[in-house]
This record gives C-alpha cells, sequence and structure tokens, in this order.
C-alpha cells in the first residue's frame, strides 16, 4: 500500500485526484502501477486501477490477471470493480472507503455478486487514515484555491 500511496502522491503533484494503484503478482513481484491520469489525458476512464491495468496488460501475455492482487488507496468504482472482475483478478486490497461512489463496499459488492462470472477478495481499510488524508488535503487545496 505504501507504493500506492506513493502513485497517488503522484497523481496529487500533476493536479488530479490523489490515487494510486499497484498491482502484485502471487510471487510478490510487482507487475504495473498507475495513477489517476484523467485531466491529464481528458479520459473518464484514467482511474489508476484502468492505467495500472493498461500497463499489465501490455506487459503480459494474457488479459487475464489469475493470482494477482491489486492495491489501490480508495475503494474502486463501479468501472474499476467490474475491469478487475474481468481481468480475473484475484484480491483487492484498498485504503480508504468511498461513500459517493465505492462499488466494493460502500454503496455496492462488485466483488462478491454471485450474478457475475468471477468473484474476488477484498481487503478494506489498509492505511485508511493515510489514504483519506491525502484525498481530504487534494480537495481541501481545491476549495481553497477557488476562493481566491
Amino acid at each position: 500500500m505504501q507504493a500506492a500511496l506513493a502513485e497517488a502522491d503522484a497523481a496529487a503533484a500533476r493536479l488530479e485526484v490523489p490515487v494510486g494503484c499497484i498491482l502484485v503478482g502471487a510471487d510478490g513481484v510487482e507487475i504495473a502501477r498507475g495513477y489517476n491520469l484523467r485531466e491529464t489525458w481528458l479520459d473518464a476512464t484514467a482511474h489508476a486501477e484502468m492505467v495500472a491495468l493498461r500497463a499489465a496488460a501490455a506487459k503480459a501475455p494474457s488479459w487475464r490477471l489469475d493470482g494477482v492482487t491489486a492495491y489501490v488507496t480508495l475503494e474502486p468504482c463501479i468501472m474499476c470493480a467490474g475491469a478487475f472482475v474481468h481481468a480475473r483478478i484475484t484480491r483487492v486490497v484498498y485504503g480508504c472507503d468511498d461513500p459517493k461512489g465505492g462499488a466494493l463496499h460502500s454503496l455496492y459488492n462488485i466483488a462478491q455478486d454471485t450474478r457475475l462470472n468471477h468473484r474476488y477478495e477484498v481487503t478494506r481499510g489498509v492505511l485508511a487514515e493515510e489514504c483519506a488524508s491525502r484525498l481530504r488535503a487534494f480537495f481541501a487545496a481545491l476549495r481553497a484555491q477557488g476562493k481566491k
């Protein structure tokens, strides 16, 4: 999760929402990483998880990411949780909940939806305060700039 937090910091440095994602194989070796690039790429799908999945796809011999764990600083949204289903991710570990858009606990439970063809394990709350504090600080700074 520390590496995902470093990715979140890289996003914030680019004035992107500070969310980071690291994909790690069953052997413990990092496969790919990403951070939010929606503003930079002008792409609504450029969430940290999607950036990391695209990076993994560019290197991997298959689109199937069996045995892979995703470490994400913020609870994934519907799009990203669904992409993890399609990629056959084995586990997602995330930092803080997202009460407005979270799809693994807060609003939905995509990872365990029996109507879907794949399910994955979820571990929530890892370094939650560190993850949440970055988001709070980022949005507080944006609000402060808007008041100037």
